[in-house]
């Protein structure tokens, strides 16, 4: 799973480094522990045009009656979207790209669960695999757009640390994905391969990340000694 990420840049900066055209957003507040039902950025095509937009962390799916489903399904396996119900609809027709500057996952120790931060190994964005609805509450009629991120089986750096990890996109993969007129669920499933281990890197960090009120760069900072695991 992905229930932790680093997203700190501003929206011009993933724009250009993704090549979309717009900015349809507010600047939301830059943080090292995105956690599930966040604002975050994601960049989606909209016909001729490449948009990066804020949405609400957790998918909710147009025909959903209450919001409170998305707290739940900030992710969804690559292996069954195709035909859950929840996701099948916005794998076919509304897919996106969400920059992950970095993610945790915890490794389940002796000690107990160590977390790690996972990243690039150039420092760019990850470009992470995921979908999107708009979703009206049907009492108030306030209109939410929300995604999901995407989740499979980890390359081999990942793999000593957690069973799954996020689907990344190869740039190559882009253009594809987020086309909204491809639909081929086979060749979807193609895209979402398992990205290479040498263009990773990781290192384990403090527990102070496990608590969602924590948010500064020393959360991903490398653990120093066993001490470090406090907080």
């Amino acid at each position: 799973m992905c229930g932790r990420f680093v997203q700190v840049e501003k929206p011009a900066f993933y724009a250009e480094h993704f090549g979309a055209e717009f900015v349809r957003t507010e600047t939301l507040r830059g943080s090292f522990n995105v956690a599930p039902t966040s604002q975050i950025y994601a960049i989606a095509d909209h016909g001729d045009e490449r948009v990066l937009t804020s949405f609400r962390w957790g998918l909710i799916p147009s025909w959903a009656k209450e919001k409170t489903i998305g707290a739940r399904t900030f992710n969804a396996r690559s292996e069954t979207v195709a035909e859950k119900p929840m996701f099948r609809s916005s794998f076919t027709r509304r897919r996106c790209i969400i920059p992950v500057d970095g993610f945790y996952e915890w490794e389940r120790g002796a000690r107990g669960k160590i977390p790690h931060y996972i990243y690039a190994a150039d420092g760019a964005p990850l470009p992470a695999a995921g979908l999107w609805s708009a979703w009206t509450d049907p009492r108030t009629e306030e209109r939410l757009l929300t995604c999901t991120i995407l989740t499979g089986r980890p390359n081999e750096l990942v793999a000593k640390i957690h069973d799954r990890m996020p689907v990344i996109l190869a740039p190559d993969r882009w253009d594809a994905w987020l086309d909204p007129t491809n639909n081929d669920t086979e060749f979807l499933r193609e895209l979402m391969g398992v990205y290479p281990v040498e263009m990773m890197a990781a290192h384990p960090v403090s527990t102070l990340v496990n608590k969602v009120q924590n948010d500064t760069g020393d959360l991903i900072k490398p653990l120093a000694t066993p001490a470090d695991h406090s907080g």
